[in-house]
């Protein structure tokens, strides 16, 4: 590990080997430190004009027309303009203006000078929240006052100008465009009615109803189907139930009504009629012989029952029996009922049938349709809203004859610059300063490095590899020691007369930098 005293005597002979080559240092600072500064004082001084522009797109009229007019995205307007403006047409016209285009020998020289011009201009957008619209900045730089104005006062002209003939133009290029497509979606929306009429008259027996589509009725018809039959269930137990008790009463009241055998037989002939009736009508024949069968039953009895069968009833004995007559008549309504419910059921289970004889036609013919409703309503829905903006635009339109939607307020105008604005030659030249300094440190740490110096033994020792027997000190002599006065004396005085130097540079700046360029320009020579 090297100790601190070896670390303070590397170091020390580092400074030693410097300080060697101090003079040359010098010399090297004293040329780089001229040239840089004559260089700086050479290079030709630079205008800056400039322009600030607030593009205000809040219009008073934009709530009163918003949902009517076609609202335009103006601050993608702007930006889209500012990228125009530097397109190599503005730029041809500005060179045109400003007279740029005298000095050019050819078309690569034009071509030279657009480039070099869309380089030097500089479009900064300033907005912020506190002010409304857009604030934007033009700047341009060039070695002429009356050049740098120029170029950005007709920078500032055609962007206002190109701005506002945007927007009146795009207003009617979109209502020209809007005019095109809706004579196409009008076409269009024709042709789709026309397909969708003749389709459904091609298919008018299998299109769906108000009640829904095909699988709506599937499940209506069968829930009709399981609803009838339901009900035809308990109308059936409902009848049996007044047969049941309508069997246990007699049809006429008295103490010595019928014979056994002949209420049998009445109630044999009752069913017998009902069951008629549920196919039959009251005038079928087989309906009215066994009505007078019944009939002739009640007045005289069984008449194939023995004489000591029957009993021969009086008028009083003869009375109808009102329980029976109430359970006949309701006996009746139920097998109506029954009846009716089997109708009801057999032509449910008929339409269910043919229904489904069409499963597969109608949900395809159904689908279809739907196909042709969708198409028919986005090309409809579309159309419509062509229209209601080709109304707008031109509403747009109207307003923007009177009235524009952007408003340009210059809130700093381009003026001739008075003073120049650059090189920078105070930090250029301390830049050169600098680097002077850093050329003559650079130049010793080479020298050195070529020709290194030892200022103790074991330096000396580390570099050859070799033991050091000896080594003999230095002893100055009263002269030599006043000729190192005399050039550290000296040496100072020439850094000292560098920052003398320096300073003066500072100063007279702008005068040194005339007289350089005078000069150079004696000379015929242009930086």
């Amino acid at each position: 590990m090297i100790s601190i005293h070896e670390q303070i005597n590397v170091i020390f002979g580092y400074m030693h080997g410097l300080w060697r080559y101090r003079w040359s240092s010098l010399v090297v600072t004293w040329l780089v430190a001229l040239a840089g500064w004559v260089y700086v004082y050479a290079l030709p001084d630079s205008y800056l004009s400039k322009t600030t522009v607030n593009i205000d797109t809040s219009s008073v009229l934009g709530p009163l027309l918003s949902g009517l007019a076609v609202g335009t995205n103006t601050r993608e307007e702007v930006n889209v303009m500012t990228s125009i403006l530097l397109s190599r047409e503005n730029l041809l016209e500005v060179i045109r203006e400003t007279d740029l285009d005298l000095n050019t020998q050819g078309p690569h020289d034009l071509e030279r000078l657009v480039r070099q011009l869309s380089s030097s201009i500089v479009i900064k957008n300033l907005s912020n929240t506190k002010l409304p619209g857009n604030i934007y900045s033009i700047s341009y730089e060039s070695a002429s006052a009356e050049q740098s104005f120029k170029v950005v006062y007709n920078l500032l002209n055609a962007l206002i100008e190109d701005t506002l003939k945007s927007g009146r133009m795009d207003t009617v290029m979109a209502e020209q465009f809007l005019d095109e497509q809706i004579a196409e979606y009008e076409k269009r929306l024709g042709d789709s009615e026309q397909r969708l009429a003749d389709f459904q008259k091609k298919n008018a027996g299998y299109m769906p109803s108000e009640k829904g589509g095909y699988y709506t009725l599937l499940r209506q018809h069968q829930e009709a189907i399981d609803g009838t039959s339901s009900a035809l269930a308990r109308a059936k137990q409902a009848y049996n139930e007044l047969r049941q008790q309508l069997n246990g009463e007699s049809p006429l009241l008295g103490t010595n009504a019928f014979s056994t055998a002949s209420a049998a037989k009445l109630r044999t002939y009752q069913e017998q009629l009902s069951d008629l009736l549920t196919k039959f009508t009251d005038e079928h024949p087989d309906v009215k012989a066994l009505r007078a069968r019944i009939a002739d039953l009640q007045t005289n009895g069984n008449p194939d029952s023995s004489p000591d069968d029957t009993t021969v009833l009086s008028p009083d004995e003869m009375a109808s029996n009102p329980v029976y007559q109430d359970l006949k008549a309701q006996e009746s309504r139920a097998r109506i009922e029954v009846g009716t419910l089997q109708l009801q059921l057999a032509e449910q289970r008929q339409k269910l049938a043919e229904l489904k004889k069409f499963a597969d036609i109608i949900p395809q013919v159904e689908a279809d349709l739907v196909k042709l409703n969708r198409d028919y309503g986005i090309t409809k829905e579309r159309y419509g809203a062509l229209v209601e903006r080709r109304e707008s635009a031109r509403l747009a339109q109207k307003v923007g004859n009177t009235n524009s939607e952007l408003i340009f307020r210059v809130v700093e105008a381009p003026v001739v610059p008075l003073f120049p604005s650059g090189p920078n030659r105070l930090l250029l030249q301390t830049l050169v300063l600098l680097a002077a300094l850093g050329a003559g440190l650079g130049w010793s740490i080479f020298r050195f490095m070529l020709y290194p110096t030892f200022v103790d033994f074991k330096q000396l020792q580390k570099m050859i590899d070799l033991p050091v027997l000896g080594a003999i000190s230095l002893q100055v002599t009263p002269a030599k020691r006043h000729q190192r006065r005399v050039e550290l004396a000296t040496f100072m005085v020439g850094v000292v007369m560098m920052m003398i130097m320096y300073g003066g540079v500072v100063v007279f700046r702008q005068q040194g930098s005339t007289h350089v360029r005078a000069l150079l320009a004696s000379f015929g020579i242009q930086v």
